[in-house]
């Protein structure tokens, strides 16, 4: 018996100074949360997608409380609420946004299976990563889309689908977040965010392929062949041209459509603009003219004369 009443007496003294120890870490190494770490990660959508830079809305929310402390929150936006969100989260920051231009994800590739002929086919793994660390695809054009579908299967908003006519993914604009897990998820880097523009119009070279203009029309119709000419029909310094493909920075563009007009190989893509009218042909109005008849147009000089010498006597 004084064995057993020994056992106990040990392990409750052990308990009683483990209880002591844990007691005394908890308060001196205690984390206080601000409270408004949760408050913020209510407001957030609850996406955890990481379009915002950040591993999902918790850490997104103390970023947020953190810049509030510092003064400021600007370049912090959630891109799945939008500017509703940020406006609710401000308030409980007691803080301003700054204005932010809603994005769009849009896909440059246009090589179609009309545009862009297959010519391999590719027997494995139906992933553009694994496509892509194998081989240059089934087409001849090494940097367009692989159409496997990556994007497709990263989008968590059902914003973007696979075309079965074209192969390639299209974007539903009122769907999409920008939350930018498409653009992480093609090893192509064909899909970028790009500012939606006044009334949804936007313009875009719809090709990311750097090869020369012989060898990359040859594997695409539609590719951009570094030409220049949309450089030179700009007017705003919009455009540039860089490892032979063009690039138009929507930031500085009018979209005056200028450039649209004089690529020569219909590269660049021009979005949710009115469908132009057909040039109509100017009518000349019509004039009565006096018709001579044509006894008197073929008959000579000097017979004329000596008729009306006749008529005159």
């Amino acid at each position: 018996m004084d064995f057993i009443f020994n056992a106990v007496m040990v392990l409750g003294a052990i308990a009683l100074i483990a209880a002591f120890v844990l007691f005394f870490v908890s308060k001196k190494f205690a984390v206080i949360e601000d409270p408004r770490v949760g408050q913020v990660q209510e407001a957030l959508p609850g996406a955890n997608c990481g379009g915002c830079g950040y591993p999902g809305c918790s850490g997104f929310a103390e970023a947020l409380v953190k810049g509030a402390d510092s003064g400021s929150i600007d370049g912090l936006f959630c891109p799945v609420g939008g500017r509703e969100v940020m406006t609710r989260v401000a308030n409980l920051l007691d803080m301003a946004i700054a204005n932010s231009e809603p994005m769009v994800a849009v896909v440059r590739c246009n090589g179609t299976c009309e545009n862009r002929p297959r010519i391999a086919v590719y027997d494995g793994l139906r992933t553009c990563a694994a496509m892509h660390s194998t081989s240059t695809g089934e087409t001849g054009c090494g940097f367009g889309c692989l159409g496997c579908g990556d994007c497709v299967s990263a989008c968590q908003f059902d914003a973007i689908h696979m075309n079965p006519e074209t192969g390639l993914p299209e974007v539903v604009d009122d769907l999409c977040t920008s939350c930018g897990a498409c653009v992480k998820a093609c090893p192509r880097h064909i899909i970028e965010l790009r500012k939606k523009g006044p009334k949804n119009r936007r313009i875009y070279v719809q090709c990311v392929n750097m090869d020369k203009g012989a060898v990359a029309r040859k594997a695409c119709q539609v590719a951009c062949i570094g030409c220049g000419k949309c450089l030179k029909a700009c007017r705003f310094d919009a455009i540039n041209i860089e490892n032979n493909l063009s690039y138009i920075d929507y930031s500085k563009c009018k979209l005056c459509t200028k450039c649209v007009d004089e690529c020569p190989t219909n590269a660049i893509a021009m979005v949710n603009f009115p469908v132009r009218k057909p040039k109509s042909t100017k009518q000349v109005p019509h004039t009565e003219k006096a018709v001579t008849p044509p006894a008197e147009q073929s008959a000579p000089k000097a017979y004329v004369e000596e008729n009306k010498e006749k008529v005159k006597s």
